[in-house]
C-alpha cells in the first residue's frame, strides 16, 4: 500500500455532506460502503474532505485522520483496536504513513470471475459423416531393363522394345 503523500492539488479540498456522497464521488465499490460506514462509525467521524486521492476523515476526539482509498482505509494507530461486527480488524504497518496502520476493504479479498466464452450466434450445423480413406495402393517392383535401363511394365516390356 504505497499512499503517497504531500501537499493537496488545488481546487480538491472540498468537504463532503456525508460519507455516502463521499464514497459515490471516489467512486469506491458498493461492496465496500458498509464495511467503511461501520470503521467510520466504530472511530467516530466528524466530516469528510476530498484530498484528490483519498477521502480524509476527521475523527471528532483526538487522533490522526483516516485517508480513506479506492482499496483501504489508512490512519489507524498500533494499539488502537476496531471491532467491526464482532471481527476485530486485522491492522497492517503502512508504506506511506509510517507510525500508522491501514486495512484493506474487503472486495480486494474476492478472486476475479473467470471470463466466460461468448457463444456464437451462427447456428450449429451438423458435422458431415467421416468417409474412410481408400487404402494407398501397394506399388511393384517389375524390375530394370539392362539395356536401356528404364523401369519394365507390368507386361514385362520396356520403352527399346
Amino acid at each position: 500500500m504505497n499512499e503517497v503523500q504531500g501537499p493537496t492539488p488545488t481546487g480538491t479540498s472540498r468537504p463532503y455532506r456525508t460519507l455516502t456522497e463521499a464514497l459515490r464521488a471516489h467512486r469506491i465499490a458498493v461492496e465496500n460502503h458498509e464495511f467503511i460506514t461501520a470503521i467510520t462509525d466504530a472511530v467516530g467521524i466528524s466530516s469528510y474532505i476530498d484530498r484528490g486521492r483519498y477521502i480524509e476523515a476527521i475523527r471528532r476526539g483526538a487522533g490522526a485522520p483516516l485517508h480513506i482509498g479506492k482499496t483501504y482505509t489508512n490512519g489507524f494507530t498500533e494499539d488502537e483496536a476496531v471491532v467491526i461486527g464482532s471481527t476485530p480488524l486485522r491492522l497492517q504497518p503502512s508504506e506511506g504513513r509510517a507510525p500508522y496502520f491501514y486495512v484493506t476493504h474487503p472486495s480486494e479479498f474476492r478472486p476475479i470471475a473467470p471470463v466466460k466464452a461468448k457463444r456464437s450466434t451462427t447456428p450449429r450445423v451438423a458435422a458431415a459423416p467421416k468417409v474412410a480413406r481408400t487404402p494407398k495402393p501397394v506399388e511393384r517392383d517389375y524390375g530394370v531393363c539392362d539395356v536401356c535401363f528404364m523401369l519394365k511394365t507390368p507386361s514385362g516390356g520396356c520403352g527399346c522394345d
